[in-house]
C-alpha cells in the first residue's frame, strides 16, 4: 500500500546539490567583495576629483603628457589657458542643461606653443544658433585672452542613437578628435576645457539656480556627478549568498527528517 512518504535523495543527488550551493555561495560572495572594492575605488575617485575641481587653476598638461591623460587622473582638473581665439573656427554642439535645450559654443584657443585647445565657452539657447554661426563666419582677429575652467575628456561618437555629422555641421557630442579634423587644427590637444566652474559647495538655493537670461554664452553649467550604487549592489550579492545558506539549511533539515522517518519505518 502506498503511504505517500518520500524516500531520501541519493548520495549523488545530494553531492550535486552541495556543489551547486557551494558554487553559488562562492560566486555571490566574490561579486559582493568586488562591489566593495569598486565602492572604495569610486569614493577615492570622487575625493581626488573634488580636490582637482576646487584647486587653484594651473597650467594645462603640455603636449608631452597628452598620451597619459585619462578620465580618472585628469577629468575636471582646474586649468588656466592663455592664447588667442580662432573665432572663425567656432562650432556648436547640441546641449541640454538646466536652462533647457541649446548649444555649447566650442572655439579653439591658439596657444603660444603652437598647440590648440578646444574650449567650451558656454551654453547658448537654441534660438541663438544662427547668430553664433554668423559670428564665426564674420569673426576678426582678437587679442590675447586668459581663461580658467575645467579640463574635460573627449566625447567620441555622438549622442544616444545619434552620430556626429561633421560634413553637415551637426554635432551631438564634443568629440575633440573629429572636431580638430573638421577644423583642420594641426596640433590640437586630446581634451577640451569648459570655461568657468560649477556652483561652489554650500551655496544657497538662489545661488544654485541659474538665471534663464543672458549674458551668453553661459558658463558654470558643468555637471559633476558620479553614480555610486556599489553598496546597494554589494548588499544584494551578500543577501543572495545568505539565501543560499538558508536554502542549504532547509534542504539539509528536510533530508534529515526523511532519513529519520526511513529508519523508523517498519520493514514491509
Amino acid at each position: 500500500m502506498h503511504t505517500g512518504r518520500r524516500s531520501p535523495h541519493s548520495t549523488w543527488t545530494l553531492a550535486v546539490l552541495a556543489l551547486v550551493g557551494v558554487a553559488l555561495f562562492a560566486g555571490f560572495i566574490a561579486l559582493g567583495m568586488w562591489q566593495v572594492q569598486r565602492r572604495s575605488w569610486k569614493l577615492d575617485l570622487i575625493e581626488r576629483t573634488t580636490e582637482r575641481l576646487y584647486a587653484t587653476p594651473s597650467a594645462p598638461p603640455p603636449a608631452a603628457q597628452w598620451p597619459q591623460i585619462t578620465a580618472p587622473t585628469h577629468e575636471y582638473l582646474a586649468v588656466r589657458l592663455q592664447g588667442e581665439w580662432l573665432a572663425d573656427k567656432t562650432l556648436l554642439t547640441q546641449a541640454t542643461t538646466e536652462l533647457g535645450a541649446g548649444f555649447w559654443v566650442m572655439t579653439p584657443l591658439q596657444q603660444d606653443d603652437s598647440t590648440q585647445v578646444l574650449v567650451n565657452r558656454g551654453f547658448v539657447p537654441a534660438n541663438q544658433r544662427e547668430q553664433w554661426q554668423s559670428q564665426a563666419i564674420n569673426a576678426t582677429a582678437g587679442g590675447p585672452v586668459t581663461i580658467e575652467g575645467l579640463l574635460r575628456i573627449s566625447e567620441p561618437g555622438g549622442g544616444f542613437l545619434r552620430r556626429n555629422a561633421p560634413e553637415q555641421q551637426r554635432w551631438h557630442s564634443r568629440d575633440v578628435g573629429a572636431m580638430a579634423q573638421a577644423l583642420q587644427l594641426p596640433n590640437a590637444a586630446p581634451y577640451f576645457v569648459d570655461v568657468g566652474f560649477p556652483t561652489r559647495q554650500g551655496a544657497t538655493n538662489t545661488e544654485q539656480r541659474p538665471a534663464a537670461q543672458g549674458p551668453w554664452p553661459r558658463t558654470g553649467l558643468t555637471v559633476v556627478r558620479f553614480a555610486n550604487s556599489h553598496l546597494v549592489y554589494a548588499l544584494t550579492w551578500f543577501g543572495l549568498a545568505l539565501m543560499v545558506v538558508g536554502a542549504t539549511v532547509v534542504v539539509a533539515r528536510y533530508e534529515m527528517r526523511l532519513r529519520a522517518h526511513s529508519r523508523a519505518a517498519p520493514p514491509p
